[in-house]
């Protein structure tokens, strides 16, 4: 073997364990071959290719399990007055502002940087959720061949919907089938999901069409779940169910059913998502953007459903979303200990990699994908192996990360992003932006 060996200060292999001082990993091509003590590493090993990071924690990558990466064209955007609720939200901004005004050429400028950004706070892996009603078809193959450009693993969806038309809803459904497909057959790092918006936006009919052609095709699928109070109070007046027990008459949930959100989910939906396996990602940013609540994450945990991290186009900061995940339970609850930092770093790795099927992320074991971190230890106070969750979640940032790798491929080196232009990424969004507000601006 040459391959590469990343000698590290602390390896934390597994975010539910403790770390190992003075290890590091192995790796060829793509692959983890092995992990271990640094002294080891090198005699099995002499002739790779050293990389020292013997000032750094080497942690698995980040898994966004939620982003819209078209989200990034609606910062700042000029408005006449701010939404009064989670309707008007979508009603009177989000969808005539921003996702009905989407192109192809808005897209691939928004992807651009979001893939920018993700690298830049250690993401390796997300799953994307695209609407844009007007852009189909095409939509997905818009952002992929900016994904690819970029080094990042890439779940991308259509999030298909009726509120335009029934017809426009079917053309969003044939989008994630014909991408599911395509990337079937391609393979490489992307990859496909079937996605619906909510139960107030498309029928039952719809959806479990949506579940068939998933099942057809052996792919999962996603949906926004109870972001505010308002599916909740549609469900109950329209259909005499909450959402989850809705989804459960419906016979569609389960361990392929990635719902978003679910901050307004009461204590039986809760048990339900669980008994049913179903994967929650858990955006906490912007459910306080949004003014949905605060999502009750520790008893969804506590009951045993797999709850991930997601950005939702927000703050694209997954650092930023960790503490968030970690604080906010323990404020709402009153409980220091209702959030354990480890568990925050686990919903970011191994959980989202469970949430989007990956089972060979998450992890820096022999066989699995090299994903991984590098990351700055130099802190005031030590870094070791009784505080590690604590002192990288409260006090690290994108600026401590001194290398990215996905996939056996580096991504981000020494605070530079590889092989990217960044100017010209920031001059073509910004530009990008300048043609979506031009709406808002009447």
């Amino acid at each position: 073997m040459a391959g590469m060996l990343i000698l590290g200060r602390l390896l934390w292999a597994d975010t539910t364990q403790s770390p190992h001082s003075a290890s590091g990993v192995a790796i060829e091509g793509d692959r983890i071959v092995a992990t271990g003590p640094n002294v080891d590493l090198q005699r099995a090993y002499p002739q790779a290719t050293l990389v020292d990071a013997t000032d750094c924690v080497i942690t698995p990558s980040f898994v966004n399990a939620h982003h819209h990466m078209y989200g990034v064209l609606a910062h700042g955007i000029p408005l006449q007055a701010a939404p009064a609720g989670f309707w008007p939200f979508l009603q009177d901004f989000w969808w005539p502002l921003v996702e009905d005004r989407l192109t192809h050429d808005l897209i691939r400028a928004a992807t651009d940087w979001a893939c920018l950004e993700m690298i830049r706070s250690g993401v390796t892996t997300f799953y994307d959720c695209l609407e844009g009603p007007n852009a189909i078809p095409g939509a997905l193959e818009a952002e992929a061949a900016i994904v690819s450009a970029r080094g990042l693993r890439g779940v991308l969806s259509f999030e298909a919907s009726q509120r335009v038309s029934p017809l426009n809803g079917e053309l969003g459904l044939r989008e994630n089938a014909a991408w599911i497909r395509r990337c079937q057959e391609a393979g490489g790092l992307l990859s496909g999901m079937m996605c619906f918006h909510t139960s107030f936006t498309c029928s039952a009919n719809f959806i479990r069409e949506a579940f068939a052609i998933a099942s057809e095709h052996g792919a999962r699928v996603h949906m926004h779940l109870s972001e505010g109070t308002h599916e909740p109070e549609y469900c109950l007046r329209h259909l005499g169910l909450r959402p989850v027990e809705y989804y459960e008459r419906l016979n569609v949930l389960g361990p392929r059913v990635l719902a978003s959100q679910c901050v307004q989910v009461d204590a039986s939906e809760v048990e339900i998502l669980a008994r049913h396996g179903v994967n929650v990602s858990h955006q906490p940013l912007s459910n306080c953007e949004v003014g949905g609540g605060f999502s009750p994450v520790p008893e969804m945990v506590q009951a045993g459903v797999n709850v991930a991290l997601g950005t939702d186009g927000y703050i694209n900061n997954m650092f930023e979303v960790m503490r968030a995940a970690a604080l906010l339970p323990r404020a709402r609850l009153q409980d220091p200990g209702a959030m354990p930092a480890r568990l925050a770093w686990t919903m970011a790795t191994q959980n989202g990699a469970r949430a989007l099927g990956f089972a060979d992320l998450g992890k820096l074991e022999c066989g699995k994908s090299a994903d991984l971190l590098l990351i700055n230890s130099h802190l005031p106070t030590p870094v070791a192996e009784h505080n590690i969750a604590d002192q990288l979640l409260l006090y690290r940032n994108p600026a401590d990360l001194r290398g990215v790798m996905c996939a056996g491929r580096w991504l981000l080196r020494d605070g530079l992003v590889l092989g990217v232009d960044e100017v010209a990424v920031r001059t073509r969004v910004e530009r990008a932006a300048d043609e979506l507000w031009k709406a808002a601006r009447g």
